[in-house]
């Protein structure tokens, strides 16, 4: 069972079809200065996500930390990492931490009370304007040598765009825990695997073992990595919800 601090939450957000009144009263739950972060995308299916993730920050905090709905103060540092502004001290969870994530149905949160904690959603997409040979070049610089190799020998082309969205995603979520942003020279960071398990990584070529990645498939084409540093126990178990109305 997992410790109250350690939250895994996604939400399949393709049968959410909502009125504009819905929408409207959902949004109403969140500050008011997060309201044109949501507004200003054009599709909906964008406003749904971006919504959701942020409802899903502040009902987190709140399940885990007890914090009243008003008091949350949620902000992001300069590279995107979401953290909490508190002048509360919790001492059962001196480092308490959270990430979200979303693309195409999905959206999901992670949280660890001590580990620093990352995670990434991408969607396998079929590029429609250009081959796979030259989409996957639009990320080239982005991997080592032997990721490249990995990426561009896999196989037919479902089989490379596999490759590639799923060591796109254990990067972003990397880059994401530690809070670097994608500035930092993403090559630098090499992953090895054994058919995406017991998956370890390299920084600048150096190998650090305190940090642990785990691949789920939540289906539909969708890959989400988790990853933390000073793994505590091992989680696997994802928590659903459901976005409802109460009248």
């Amino acid at each position: 069972m997992m410790e109250k601090g350690v939250q895994r939450w996604v939400v399949d957000i393709s049968t959410w079809d909502p009125s504009t009144d819905d929408f409207s009263y959902a949004l109403s739950l969140l500050p008011q200065h997060h309201h044109s972060s949501i507004t200003r995308f054009v599709k909906k299916d964008d406003r749904k996500r971006a919504l959701i993730s942020w409802l899903l920050q502040y009902a987190l905090v709140h399940e885990v930390l007890g914090i009243p709905y008003h008091e949350i103060v949620i902000k992001r540092t300069l590279e995107g990492k979401p953290f909490l502004e508190c002048g509360r001290v919790c001492l059962d969870f001196p480092n308490f931490n959270f990430n979200v994530s979303h693309h195409g149905d999905y959206v999901a949160i992670a949280s660890e009370p001590l580990c620093l904690v990352g995670l990434d959603i991408v969607s396998h997409v079929i590029p429609e304007k250009e081959t796979v040979l030259e989409f996957i070049q639009n990320f080239s610089s982005c991997f080592s040598s032997l990721e490249w190799d990995q990426i561009v020998t896999a196989g037919s082309n479902d089989e490379v765009l596999t490759e590639l969205y799923r060591y796109w995603c254990l990067k972003e979520a990397y880059v994401k825990a530690t809070g670097s942003g994608l500035a930092y020279g993403l090559h630098k960071v090499e992953f090895y695997h054994t058919s995406w398990t017991d998956i370890s990584v390299k920084v600048d070529g150096v190998r650090n073992a305190q940090w642990r990645f785990w691949l789920s498939e939540l289906g539909k084409g969708h890959y989400l990595f988790l990853n933390f540093r000073y793994q505590l126990q091992e989680v696997t178990q994802y928590r659903p919800l459901r976005v409802t109305r109460e009248h």
